[in-house]
Protein backbone atom coordinates (compact mmCIF):
# COMPACT_ATOMS: atom_id res chain seq x y z
CA UNK A 1 0.00 0.00 0.00
CA UNK A 2 2.29 2.27 0.97
CA UNK A 3 4.43 1.97 -2.41
CA UNK A 4 1.02 2.58 -4.52
CA UNK A 5 0.97 5.86 -2.74
CA UNK A 6 4.40 6.61 -2.97
CA UNK A 7 3.76 6.23 -6.67
CA UNK A 8 0.48 7.97 -6.69
CA UNK A 9 2.96 11.34 -5.29
CA UNK A 10 5.20 10.87 -7.75
CA UNK A 11 2.97 10.87 -10.46
CA UNK A 12 0.59 13.42 -9.50
CA UNK A 13 3.85 15.89 -9.00
CA UNK A 14 5.78 15.21 -11.88
CA UNK A 15 2.23 16.77 -13.51
CA UNK A 16 2.39 19.90 -11.82
CA UNK A 17 2.57 22.96 -14.39
CA UNK A 18 4.80 25.79 -13.45
CA UNK A 19 4.52 29.19 -15.39
CA UNK A 20 7.42 30.71 -16.51
CA UNK A 21 8.14 34.24 -18.26
CA UNK A 22 9.81 34.33 -21.33
CA UNK A 23 12.70 36.61 -21.84
CA UNK A 24 13.94 37.94 -25.63
CA UNK A 25 16.71 35.68 -26.30
CA UNK A 26 17.57 36.96 -29.89
CA UNK A 27 16.15 39.66 -32.14
CA UNK A 28 17.08 39.17 -36.07
CA UNK A 29 16.36 42.49 -37.67
CA UNK A 30 17.15 41.30 -41.45
CA UNK A 31 14.94 38.26 -41.42
CA UNK A 32 12.37 40.13 -38.69
CA UNK A 33 12.17 37.34 -36.48
CA UNK A 34 11.97 37.38 -32.57
CA UNK A 35 12.82 34.45 -30.49
CA UNK A 36 11.94 34.60 -26.65
CA UNK A 37 13.26 31.71 -24.41
CA UNK A 38 11.90 30.15 -21.28
CA UNK A 39 13.52 27.36 -19.00
CA UNK A 40 11.98 24.07 -17.98
CA UNK A 41 13.59 21.47 -15.40
CA UNK A 42 13.59 17.77 -15.24
CA UNK A 43 10.08 16.58 -14.09
CA UNK A 44 8.00 20.02 -14.88
CA UNK A 45 6.07 21.20 -17.17
CA UNK A 46 6.13 24.66 -17.77
CA UNK A 47 3.90 27.13 -19.68
CA UNK A 48 4.59 31.04 -20.42
CA UNK A 49 1.36 33.08 -21.01
CA UNK A 50 0.97 33.48 -24.69
CA UNK A 51 -0.53 37.07 -24.47
CA UNK A 52 2.51 38.34 -22.39
CA UNK A 53 4.86 37.10 -24.91
CA UNK A 54 3.15 38.08 -28.05
CA UNK A 55 3.04 41.48 -26.54
CA UNK A 56 7.04 41.17 -25.90
CA UNK A 57 7.68 40.44 -29.49
CA UNK A 58 5.53 43.18 -30.75
CA UNK A 59 7.40 45.47 -28.80
CA UNK A 60 10.48 44.12 -30.10
CA UNK A 61 8.79 44.44 -33.54
CA UNK A 62 8.10 48.32 -33.05
CA UNK A 63 11.76 48.81 -32.21
CA UNK A 64 12.18 47.31 -35.68
CA UNK A 65 9.56 49.03 -37.30
CA UNK A 66 7.24 46.70 -38.03
CA UNK A 67 3.40 47.16 -36.83
CA UNK A 68 2.92 43.09 -34.85
CA UNK A 69 4.27 40.08 -33.84
CA UNK A 70 2.48 36.81 -34.82
CA UNK A 71 3.42 33.63 -33.68
CA UNK A 72 4.78 30.64 -36.04
CA UNK A 73 6.13 27.21 -35.48
CA UNK A 74 6.42 24.72 -32.40
CA UNK A 75 8.27 25.74 -29.68
CA UNK A 76 12.29 24.52 -30.29
CA UNK A 77 13.35 22.26 -27.50
CA UNK A 78 17.01 22.46 -26.55
CA UNK A 79 18.81 20.24 -23.80
CA UNK A 80 21.05 22.63 -21.80
CA UNK A 81 22.32 20.46 -19.06
CA UNK A 82 22.48 16.62 -18.82
CA UNK A 83 23.47 14.09 -16.41
CA UNK A 84 25.01 10.94 -18.76
CA UNK A 85 22.35 10.45 -20.52
CA UNK A 86 19.44 12.03 -18.46
CA UNK A 87 18.76 15.58 -19.72
CA UNK A 88 17.71 18.04 -16.26
CA UNK A 89 17.12 21.14 -17.92
CA UNK A 90 15.70 22.08 -21.26
CA UNK A 91 15.67 26.01 -23.06
CA UNK A 92 12.55 26.56 -24.93
CA UNK A 93 12.11 28.43 -27.69
CA UNK A 94 9.29 30.82 -29.42
CA UNK A 95 9.70 32.25 -32.25
CA UNK A 96 7.86 35.34 -33.52
CA UNK A 97 7.81 36.79 -37.17
CA UNK A 98 7.21 40.34 -37.10
CA UNK A 99 4.56 41.74 -40.04
CA UNK A 100 3.43 45.00 -41.15
CA UNK A 101 4.70 48.40 -41.28
CA UNK A 102 4.75 50.64 -38.20
CA UNK A 103 3.17 54.35 -39.07
CA UNK A 104 4.52 56.76 -36.60
CA UNK A 105 2.29 60.27 -36.43
CA UNK A 106 4.25 63.30 -36.74
CA UNK A 107 5.15 65.17 -33.70
CA UNK A 108 3.83 68.35 -33.24
CA UNK A 109 6.02 71.30 -32.41
CA UNK A 110 3.96 74.15 -32.69
CA UNK A 111 3.33 74.42 -36.18
CA UNK A 112 1.58 72.24 -38.94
Amino acid sequence: MNKFLLAAAVISLSACTISRQAEVSNVDANSGVVRLSYGQTLLQSARTDDYVANGMATKQCQQLGYATAVSYGQPIVTCTTTSGSLCLNNSVTIQYQCRGIAITQPKYNGYW
